[in-house]
């Protein structure tokens, strides 16, 4: 009886475990692989894009831009934010109180130890930054704190 006991505890941890730690990979419109993407993209957009990197703050000129227009994604051109909802956050980072809808994707991201609401591009998976609950009031109390490396802005004529 303890053999019987022990073999069904056994196969139901293996199950379980087998189980438990698979994570299904997202399928993206544009996919590339990773010498693909390193030859379209520059080093910093690499990093940035696909090894979910940090520019330092205040070194992005799209940071203090305030022309009207239009934000894609550096790597695929996907249209992600409008210049209407860039605000200054004082953060040293392109920040937007939305999206445009559909077009950036939210995942948890626990790279410096907690859960944070990580952005990226639903196009192309390529990572932007990261969403936060300190934007402006008035409007949806959001701030995409955005690299701006991630960023190309299309100016409104």
């Amino acid at each position: 009886m303890k053999q019987l006991l022990a073999i069904l505890f056994l196969s139901l941890f293996v199950s379980c475990a087998g189980n438990a730690q698979t994570k299904d990979k997202k399928q993206y419109k544009v996919e590339k692989t990773a010498s693909e993407w390193k030859k379209a993209l520059t080093p910093k957009q690499y990093y940035i894009l696909r090894e979910a990197g940090t520019e330092r703050a205040f070194t992005s000129k799209l940071n203090k831009n305030y022309s009207k227009g239009l934000y894609v994604c550096a790597a695929c051109n996907t249209p992600l934010y409008k210049s209407e909802h860039k605000f200054d956050s004082g953060s040293g980072w392109p920040s937007f109180d939305r999206e445009i809808k559909g077009n950036v994707e939210l995942d948890v991201d626990y790279k410096i130890g907690y859960a944070r609401t990580e952005l990226k591009c639903n196009t192309c998976g390529g990572h932007l930054g990261h969403s936060f609950n300190d934007g402006p009031r008035e409007t949806t109390g959001k701030r995409h704190c955005i690299n701006g490396a991630a960023l190309k802005f299309i100016s409104k004529k």
